[in-house]
């Protein structure tokens, strides 16, 4: 598998893997972590643009797409019913969705992001128990509660190395 930067060509793609996301988590108890619509084309557009959007190809298809960087996220400034592992820089990984045909795809770009800093903070939904599997298979432990800018809440989670 291969990790590079998402294009603005390769946006239809993107928003068919996270329409089918959208059935997936519906499907396996979470319908309501992202409603219909979201991510929409003009947010993308915007990761794209600011150079933090992410594919995971094999043998040059996408597989997998997510949103990476580096720095503060406001959404974890304030974490509540317990704590962040540490105060230092970290990453973060947010919207991944895969297209479910290569077995593993979620984990490794959970590990390609924590190889880049050591230091990895992500949320999902309550309802997400299929992500909630993922992050803790991949050494990921449960902080505490964030809450998104809508207010919905998110089971915080972060690694460290």
């Amino acid at each position: 598998m291969k990790i590079r930067k998402t294009t603005l060509q390769d946006l239809p793609e993107i928003m068919q893997i996270y329409a089918q996301a959208r059935v997936f988590m519906a499907q396996t108890g979470n319908p309501h972590q992202w409603p219909e619509g979201y991510p929409g084309e003009e947010l993308i557009r915007e990761d794209i643009a600011c150079g933090i959007s992410y594919v995971a190809e094999v043998d040059g298809e996408i597989e997998t797409v997510f949103l990476y960087f580096e720095g503060d996220d406001p959404m974890y400034q304030r974490i509540e019913d317990g704590a962040w592992k540490n105060e230092a820089a970290y990453g973060v990984i947010h919207r991944i969705a895969s297209r479910g045909r290569v077995k593993g795809a979620g984990s490794f770009c959970l590990q390609w992001g924590f190889a880049r800093c050591g230091n990895l903070r992500m949320d999902t939904h309550d309802d997400n128990r299929v992500m909630q599997h993922v992050l803790e298979k991949n050494g990921f432990e449960r902080c505490g509660r964030v809450y998104t800018e809508t207010g919905s809440p998110r089971i915080a989670y972060q690694k460290v190395r």
